[in-house]
């Protein structure tokens, strides 16, 4: 088993042992199981998802970081909900917003990288919430 938490800003989401989880990483999907090596990255907007006695949850995150140490999965992310939490009709006006700031931002490579993980994280969302 594995002690899944998982932390934002504004509160603590998820405290629980679990089978395994999979993590949105910035090299592409970590899966981690009991006994990985140690490890820390950097997240990046996408789904995470966590099983336990073979049933799947899965959360859209919007980036942080993620620790795993001594079968301890530690995720401090920007956002963390679950399909039923988010508002798809805010998640597309965020996702609208997000693709009218990337086409006005021009050259800056810094503000544009920002509006594509804004655009990321939207995408997430209303794909989780089954939004399309």
């Amino acid at each position: 088993m594995l002690k899944l938490e998982i932390v934002t800003p504004e509160k603590r989401v998820l405290d629980a042992e679990v089978d395994s989880v999979i993590v949105p990483t910035a090299s592409g999907e970590a899966g981690i199981l009991p006994n990985h090596a140690p490890l820390i990255s950097a997240l990046k907007p996408g789904v995470l998802s966590y099983t336990t006695k073979g049933s799947t949850e899965k959360l859209a995150i919007s980036g942080g970081f993620v620790e795993v140490n001594s079968d301890k999965v530690a995720v401090l992310a920007d956002t963390a909900e679950s399909g039923a939490d988010i508002d798809v009709d805010a998640a597309k006006a965020e996702r609208e917003a997000a693709e009218k700031a990337l086409a006005a931002a021009g050259g800056s490579i810094e503000e544009s990288e920002v509006y594509r993980d804004q655009l990321a994280t939207a995408n997430v969302r209303i794909q989780l919430a089954g939004g399309k």
